[in-house]
Order: C-alpha cells, then structure tokens, then sequence
C-alpha cells in the first residue's frame, strides 16, 4: 500500500510525538535525560518543530534541521530580542524567518550565530543515527518560554 506524501507526513509526526512522549516519561523514580530523533526523519531540509513540556507546566519550543551543508541545526523557537512576542520562527525555503521582526537567517548559520534575533541554540549531538538532546541543555531555554508575571 503506496501512502501520500501528507500521509506519510502525519505519520512520522506521530512517531516523533510517540518517541519524545515516551522519552520523557517518568519511569518509576527515574526522569528520562534526553530526547532522542532518528536522522532519517529530518529529510528534504524541511523544518521540524517540537515541544518539550517541564514539570511546571512551561513549554519549551525548539525546532531541528539538516541545513543545505549537511549539518544538523537545533535551536530553541525564540531568540534573545523577540522572544517575550512568542511568535517563533518558521522556514522559508533555505531560511528561518523570525515571525515577529521578519529577518531571515539562513539554515546553515543557525547554531553558529548567538544573540540579536538569531535563533537562540540548543546543544546537541549526533550520535549513532540519532540526533540527541539533553532534557538539562532544553531547561536552559526554559527563560525564553516562561511568561509567569511578565510583561508582554
């Protein structure tokens, strides 16, 4: 049975929805510290966005790439100058554009550039088919999506 491309797009996000949940389930006494993705879903340089809950209920947003260099780019959804708007970012062709302020920042750079309105990044590694990140290295961007008593 041959599936449509939308198909087999729901698909895979289910399946990242799927490992993701039971990646950070609480297993007994145990935390899960990490979320684990195969590379093979990160396919056709399209942008995936994901979404990592924390115990208090603050949820961290953070998207994936392969860039047109090859490389895998992982970056919270906000950055240091837009970040209190919580409008994140989305793809343009070979770019992530800020969807606040408009600026476009080109896939191959995202990682490498901090500060200003560049995608704020988020380590990781790529290890044994898997692009790995560090449930530690995710609270870090917990600033960017904690709107408790702020000001927006």
């Amino acid at each position: 049975m041959l599936l449509s491309m939308p198909s087999l797009f729901i698909m895979r996000t289910f399946f990242c929805i799927v490992v993701v949940s039971l990646l950070i389930t609480k297993v007994g006494t145990a935390v899960m510290t990490q979320v684990t993705y195969p590379e093979k879903i990160f396919v056709g340089g399209k942008t995936r966005h994901f979404i990592y809950k924390t115990e208090d209920g603050i949820a961290i947003r953070y998207f994936i790439l392969k860039s047109s260099d090859g490389v895998f780019r992982v970056a919270f959804d906000a950055c240091d100058v837009c970040w209190s708007e919580n409008k994140g970012y989305s793809q343009k062709g070979d770019f992530m554009v800020c969807n606040n302020c408009g600026k476009q920042f080109p896939s191959a750079r995202i990682n490498e550039i901090r500060g200003g309105c560049n995608p704020a990044p988020l380590n990781h590694k790529v290890e044994n088919g898997n692009v790995i990140i560090q449930v530690t290295d995710l609270l870090e961007g917990k600033r960017y999506f904690d709107f408790r008593g702020a000001k927006r």
